[in-house]
């Protein structure tokens, strides 16, 4: 799978985070980059799955030259055990393009509170926001610049999120650049078009610009929030550790 040496990975998940990003993500007036829309298929028989793919959409920015610039990959959401052999398909279809550059993979997620633990004195207020930003695998210039405009994870963090989590694990052994942007929020609960997450949101989408020379259209974002329980159980977790 051919793609930019800037990558923004994302999934279509159930909330819109993902497609909200991808949308708003957008080229700059006052640039010459243009938008190749495009789709990937894998097939997932090697692992024993002959009834799902590894599919979603790929959007490439291009420079007059015809050079990728950046692209925005919109990964469909997928459940365990599936969810790993999908996501490791996809990571190896781009390892094994042979690119002079190897590209750097940011993904971007926003975490709802009740899969987050942290000690106290770290927890966000009601009425603050926090990015934190996590490394993997080789430095580049693109997770230099990222980490000196995100917090560092305190070593108490935990997330429960069981696509991080497996992206997490497949990310570290493709040994591909990456960094992870974990959004908080000092809500307890996720509430529809919340303003704090809105805002989260925007942080993520500024910092992605900063490092791709897009835009982003705030207009273009949508947040639909599924409600979870702190309790609620997820046997994928052992799955991970």
């Amino acid at each position: 799978m051919k793609v930019a040496p800037k990558l923004i990975f994302l999934f279509k998940d159930a909330d819109g985070f993902g497609t909200s990003i991808s949308d708003a993500l957008q080229p700059n007036p006052n640039s010459t980059l243009r938008k190749l829309e495009d789709s990937f298929d894998l097939s997932l028989e090697r692992y024993g799955i002959g009834d799902c793919r590894a599919a979603g959409d790929i959007v490439h920015f291009v420079d007059l030259d015809g050079h990728f610039q950046v692209t925005v990959l919109l990964m469909q959401n997928y459940e365990p055990p599936v969810l790993a052999c999908a996501v490791n398909e996809v990571l190896a279809s781009i390892k094994g393009e042979n690119l002079s550059i190897m590209p750097t993979i940011v993904l971007p997620v926003i975490v709802a509170a009740p899969k987050l633990k942290l000690d106290q004195k770290y927890t966000a207020s009601s009425d603050d926001v926090s990015l934190y930003g996590v490394q993997i695998g080789p430095e580049t210039d693109i997770t230099r610049a990222i980490v000196a405009k995100t917090q560092k994870p305190p070593l108490s963090l935990q997330i429960y999120h069981e696509t991080f989590a497996c992206f997490l694990q497949l990310v570290r052994v493709s040994k591909l650049p990456t960094f992870v942007l974990i959004g908080q929020s000092g809500q307890r609960k996720f509430q529809k078009n919340s303003g704090l997450e809105l805002e989260m949101m925007y942080e993520i989408g500024e910092l992605l610009t900063s490092i791709s020379s897009l835009c982003f259209l705030r207009e273009r974002i949508t947040w639909n929030p599924t409600k979870i329980s702190k309790d609620d159980k997820e046997p994928w977790r052992d799955l991970y550790g």
